[in-house]
């Protein structure tokens, strides 16, 4: 009996000073979250999208005999995050949480809800700033911090609300920066991610990734799929969403860089045939006249293989990377010219035109459903379109259109429209209007396009 009275006492008294072990310790993450949770929002969005009853084949008959198909619409909900950034009641959060949103909600930690209204974005950057109206109160916000003064392996928190969770805190590192992931539509590349193994999951889109000292240093934006990696998160740094938000809360159209270059990616086969002394890199096709690039110095055949402090492996690499600055930007570009490595000092460029204003506004065709515009020096730097074509390029395609059964999609570049065997040339936005306003139920209709530096035809009969 007095030995297992003495067992339990030294289980016990072992118990005891376990429990006091760091007993004023709090941890800094504790306070991070503390400060920065209040500031972090829930956003849930409605959206209406149209669904056609038919399928393709029955849509054809139908529209032959009947006209036009009467679309249902349906209603989706999605859900994502953002953060509070000024006091004005300004929220940050990625594009895609809250593009063509109908209706947008936001949730606070201490459960007050608030509409809010979209102010503006950009799908390539994936970044939007949404606003609700503070109605005299004090709102909670989260300071801004440096993304270019990351360091691998300091701490990493996110907060946000995956899958629903209403803010979730997770912890880890920054486990690199100066990522380049493809954009999961296929349609370009994220530019110069930071990378790190704090969880997060869908939901946690448009959240901050914060340092510990609380400040805000990336936009969760993407994660891998968890049959390929699942400590893998990537944020936009913060550094980049600044350069863009001041611009969208005045209301005026982003003006992104514009360099002047055609460029392709290094392959063994160019590396070797050209005689270049790199294996990797953005190879420079051409120059466009006038441009920033010409101005600066670049040549053809130069290898571009760092975009201020950014390594470049690839063309589409250096097209985001270039899109991640605001034209007038001055940043430093090095170059492999066989052999030679050469720094070179350049000030960005507009994407339009040298004044950086629209010579048009872009044009939603209802008939083909696509969202049409003029050809900008950017889209030719981007998509590689030779000085030589003219046409009309396309911005979006519209659901359950003509366009989107035939298969089109953005960046294709229309350069020629038959009516009935008549060809017609589109030269310009004025050209495509003029050809479309005089469709006729019955027309059988061609368009004629540009995509990759291939044309293909795609036909239909009008009705």
């Amino acid at each position: 009996m007095k030995k297992l009275l003495l067992v339990t006492l030294t289980i016990l008294a072992v118990t005891l000073g376990l429990a006091f072990v760091n007993p004023d310790y709090v941890s800094p993450v504790e306070k991070v979250v503390e400060a920065a949770a209040p500031a972090v929002v829930k956003i849930d969005v409605e959206t209406t999208a149209k669904i056609s009853p038919f399928d393709p084949f029955t849509e054809d008959f139908f529209k032959r005999f009947f006209g036009e198909i009467p679309f249902a619409e349906k209603k989706a909900e999605a859900l994502g995050s953002g953060f509070i950034f000024d006091a004005d009641g300004y929220i940050l959060t990625n594009e895609h949480v809250v593009h063509n949103a109908d209706q947008i909600k936001v949730t606070l930690l201490d459960g007050s809800k608030y509409d809010a209204k979209y102010v503006g974005g950009d799908e390539e950057l994936d970044i939007a700033v949404i606003k609700i109206d503070p109605d005299g109160q004090q709102l909670p916000v989260l300071e801004i911090g440096d993304s270019d003064s990351l360091k691998i392996g300091e701490w990493a928190i996110a907060i946000g609300n995956p899958l629903g969770f209403q803010h979730t805190v997770t912890l880890g590192v920054i486990s690199a920066t100066g990522r380049q992931i493809p954009k999961p539509d296929g349609n370009g590349y994220y530019s110069n991610l930071i990378q790190t193994d704090a969880a997060i999951n869908p939901g946690n889109s448009g959240g901050p990734l914060l340092n510990i000292h609380g400040q805000v240093v990336g936009i969760n934006t993407a994660i891998v799929s968890p049959q390929y990696g699942t400590t893998l998160g990537f944020a936009i740094p913060i550094n980049v969403a600044m350069r863009f938000v001041d611009t969208i809360i005045k209301g005026i159209p982003i003006q992104k860089a514009y360099l002047g270059v055609y460029v392709s990616t290094v392959t063994e086969s160019t590396a070797k045939s050209l005689g270049l002394k790199v294996d990797t890199g953005a190879l420079v096709t051409d120059v466009i006249k006038d441009s920033p690039a010409e101005k600066a110095g670049i040549k053809t055949q130069d290898v571009i293989v760092n975009f201020n402090g950014l390594d470049i492996h690839s063309s589409d690499e250096l097209v985001a990377a270039v899109h991640n600055y605001p034209a007038g930007s001055k940043v430093s570009i090095t170059l492999n010219r066989f052999g030679k490595k050469i720094t070179l000092n350049v000030e960005l460029g507009y994407q339009d035109n040298a004044e950086g204003k629209k010579t048009q506004e872009k044009y939603q065709d209802d008939k083909l459903g696509l969202v049409v515009d003029n050809i900008l020096p950017g889209d030719r730097e981007e998509l590689s379109i030779p000085q030589e074509i003219s046409g009309v390029i396309v911005r979006d395609v519209l659901e359950n259109s003509y366009a989107s059964r035939m298969g089109m999609s953005k960046g294709d570049v229309i350069v020629m429209i038959s009516v009935n065997g008549k060809q017609e040339e589109v030269s310009s936005l004025e050209d495509y209007k003029k050809v479309v306003s005089e469709f006729k139920k019955g027309d059988y209709v061609a368009l004629i396009v540009l995509r990759e530096g291939v044309r293909y035809i795609a036909s239909f009969r009008y009705y």
